[in-house]
Formats: C-alpha cells, sequence, structure tokens
C-alpha cells in the first residue's frame, strides 16, 4: 500500500495575500511618487516629511474603506445567490440534481456517473454542493470584508512607512534619487515576497510591480519640478 502523499497548495491564501500586496504596493508607491514630486517641487524637508506622513494615513484609511465596500458588494452577492439556490432546493430539488449532473457532464462525466455523483452529494451537503460546483463559490474563495479591510489598511500603512523612514534618514539634497531607488528596491522584495508566498515566478513578480512603481514616481517627480519651476 502507498504511503499518503499530502500535496501542498496555496490558494487558501489568495484571499489575504491578494489585499495585503496590494496594499503594501500602493503604500510603497503612492507615498514614495508623492514625497519625490513633492521633493521635486523645491519644498523643505518638513514639508516633505508632513505630505509623507498624511500620504500613510489618508491611504491607510481609503484602502480600508475600499476593499471593505468593494468585499462587500462580492459578499453580498454571494450571499444572494445562495439564498436564491437555497429557495430553489426547497421548491424543485429534482431540476436542481439534474442541474448539478449537467455540471459534471461537462467537466467530463459520463451521464449516468454524472447523476449518482449529484445525487450522493446532495444527500450529503445539497446548498453545499450547489454553491461549490454550480455557483464557483467555497471556503477558500469566499469574500471576507473585515479580513480584507484591515490586512489592505496594515500593509499598506507598512509600505508607506518605507519611504518615510528613508526621508528622515537622507539629507534633502540626495533624497529624491535615495527615495526613488530604495522604493524600487522595497518593490522589487515584496513582488518577490508575494510571488513565492503564492508559489508563482518570483523575478517576473518582481519586475512587473519595479516597472510600474519606478514611471508612477517618474511621472509624480515630473510633475513635482513642472510646479517648483513656475511657483
Amino acid at each position: 500500500m502507498r504511503a499518503l502523499h499530502l500535496e501542498r497548495h496555496r490558494t487558501d491564501r489568495i484571499g489575504w495575500l491578494r489585499a495585503a500586496v496590494l496594499g503594501a504596493n500602493d503604500g510603497i508607491v503612492s507615498t514614495a511618487s508623492l514625497v519625490v514630486g513633492v521633493a521635486a517641487a523645491n519644498a523643505a524637508s518638513s514639508e516633505i516629511l508632513v505630505a509623507g506622513v498624511a500620504g500613510l494615513v489618508a491611504g491607510a484609511m481609503s484602502m480600508a474603506a475600499g476593499e471593505y465596500v468593494s468585499v462587500s458588494s462580492q459578499s453580498d452577492t454571494e450571499r444572494a445567490d445562495l439564498d436564491r439556490e437555497r429557495k430553489e432546493l426547497t421548491t424543485d430539488s429534482k431540476f436542481e440534481r439534474e442541474e448539478l449532473a449537467a455540471v459534471y457532464v461537462k467537466r467530463g462525466l459520463d451521464a449516468e456517473l454524472a447523476e449518482q455523483v449529484a445525487e450522493q452529494l446532495m444527500a450529503h451537503d445539497a446548498l453545499g454542493a450547489h454553491a461549490r460546483d454550480e455557483l464557483g463559490i467555497s471556503e477558500l474563495t469566499t469574500a471576507r470584508p473585515i479580513q480584507a479591510a484591515f490586512a489592505s489598511a496594515a500593509t499598506f500603512a507598512v509600505g508607506a512607512a518605507l519611504p518615510i523612514i528613508v526621508v528622515l534618514l537622507t539629507p534633502k539634497v540626495a533624497m529624491i534619487p535615495v527615495v526613488i531607488v530604495s522604493a524600487i528596491l522595497f518593490l522589487a522584495l515584496l513582488g518577490g515576497f508575494g510571488a513565492h508566498a503564492g508559489g508563482a515566478p518570483v523575478m517576473k513578480a518582481a519586475l512587473r510591480v519595479t516597472f510600474w512603481g519606478a514611471l508612477a514616481m517618474a511621472l509624480t517627480a515630473g510633475v513635482g519640478a513642472l510646479f517648483g519651476a513656475t511657483v
């Protein structure tokens, strides 16, 4: 008898990993871009710092609110679909069994086996079977608004704190290049970490986040320099 081989999958990390990487990425990019833009406008060091801290607070709250509202909408849709499915199972279970069997036929089972599978799964947990196989709702992918909001806000704050620390430690004369280089480094590390945690190619993810981060900072620096020159 062969020993049981336990496979390790990472889809259970999708919810918090997406929110965490998104929050940290936005924190680094938006705060570093803001700092670079203000510095390019010839602002004083204290003004640059205040802008960075204000960006951290506003961004973290915006991320939390945005994630909560967005994921709550998804959760409401899932709940409505489940309520509708629950009613249909009560009023016409035969049709629902045939509908579930049709799903399995499309996935490759023959009709007789598909009907047997549908019947047995519905006898065990009818709503769970339809939620998972008909609606695509499972425990791994279900929406969690509060978790997403906290993860996004916390990771945004952590990401945003990194450029602010660089501002505190860097003389104004070297602030722009140091902030840009350090932000790119932070983004590369974040992209690599997120890819590793999700089992994806590390280099591809690191290059992707650094490219868009560098583009955002370059555009913001250009705007800051333009307005600084016209003041």
